[in-house]
């Protein structure tokens, strides 16, 4: 299985993205645009696991604590490395500091079972298209230059997920295993 832990994104946030990448999708072909019904905030990527190991995951990740919500606004176009070399386009998510210390409980829970911790710094970020060569077409630069601080909206999440990927020739499919509440510091069953 090949896992990664997540949160969903809200209908009306995946709306204002939807319309912006379809402008992006007739601006440039290269890269491949993310499918907008697996658009999500990425908490930890897992990788392979056994089947046999699930339960241990699925155990690690019920004993975290986090707030009662947190709020997320999406905003604005980035990438990573860099706009010269683009690897990965992004959308930006400004989120309270809970966002951040719920990533590094998820990867020290995680690593109290022993799956690897995360050996990058967490960046909150909608993954919007990966390049298969690392160019961007003058059209698709200008178009995202537009974007540099345009709203995608708000939402409140109450909850994370364990999402399984399973790789297909017409692209990643993504499947929800558990969602997990947000459950605050003693308040455990």
């Amino acid at each position: 299985m090949r896992l990664f832990v997540a949160l969903s994104i809200s209908a009306q946030v995946r709306e204002s993205l939807v319309l912006l990448l379809s402008e992006l999708q007739r601006a440039d072909s290269n890269p491949r645009w993310v499918n907008p019904e697996n658009l999500h905030v990425t908490l930890k990527f897992i990788g392979h696991i056994a089947d046999e190991a699930l339960p241990t995951v699925l155990g690690a990740l019920r004993k975290i604590t986090a707030p009662s919500q947190i709020a997320l606004e999406f905003r604005g176009i980035g990438f990573f490395p860099n706009d010269r070399r683009p690897s990965v386009v992004w959308a930006g998510i400004q989120a309270a500091p809970e966002l951040a210390a719920l990533a590094r409980r998820v990867d020290q829970s995680l690593a109290r079972e022993g799956l690897p911790r995360e050996t990058r710094s967490f960046s909150p970020h909608l993954t919007l298209a990966r390049f298969k060569e690392p160019r961007m077409s003058e059209p698709l630069r200008a178009l995202l230059a537009e974007c540099t601080d345009l709203s995608f909206g708000t939402q409140i999440t109450t909850e994370f997920h364990l999402m399984e990927s399973k790789t297909k020739p017409s692209g990643a499919e993504y499947t929800t295993l558990h969602s997990f509440p947000f459950v605050a510091e003693g308040k455990h069953l």
